[in-house]
């Protein structure tokens, strides 16, 4: 899950779009002519996102207006996993001692770390495996290119003689 609260200065003629996306180009939020709000979505997979706060000045007044009128503040926060659970909200309906809101809390937060110790290793089991077998392509390519040049040196080195031999240079 993940929440974001943002907003924005308003200055009168120019609007503001709010566009969030992901690496595929799906759009998870939009919203034009935004000052303030929320949003929230849900992902099941590690993703990189695109928040994208747009102003453009109307057509014809970009020389007529001054930096102190089209210059607008953004305040943006956004939370993602553990911290998007309101457990004040969780204690209420659940009648919770602040103690136990705590341990809930706390609760959470381990299972957080143990998903994301789990998934780095998955990704360093991915990236060794990745190393290993360039490190063979790379030694493959090697010896390859060892015997190319051998062979080659091997070569020039017996039509050289032959060459040589022809025109009677060398016995």
């Amino acid at each position: 899950m993940v929440t974001g609260d943002y907003d924005i200065t308003v200055r009168p003629g120019l609007p503001t779009h709010v566009e969030v996306k992901d690496t595929k180009g799906h759009t998870l939020f939009n919203k034009e002519d935004a000052t303030k709000g929320k949003f929230a979505f849900t992902t099941e997979e590690f993703d990189i996102f695109d928040i994208c706060f747009e102003t453009k000045t109307p057509h014809g007044q970009q020389q007529h207006l001054s930096p102190h009128h089209t210059t607008k503040e953004v305040t943006f926060t956004i939370k993602h996993g553990v911290e998007t659970k309101d457990y004040d909200a969780l204690a209420k309906a659940n009648k919770l001692k602040p103690l136990e809101v705590e341990l809930n809390r706390l609760e959470d937060l381990s299972t957080a770390i143990v998903s994301d110790f789990a998934y780095m290793k998955e990704r360093e089991e991915e990236m060794r495996n990745t190393n290993e077998s360039t490190n063979n392509k790379v030694l493959y390519f090697s010896i390859f290119s060892m015997g190319c040049l051998m062979s080659l040196a091997i070569w020039q080195v017996l039509y050289l003689r032959r060459y040589f031999k022809a025109k009677k240079l060398i016995d």
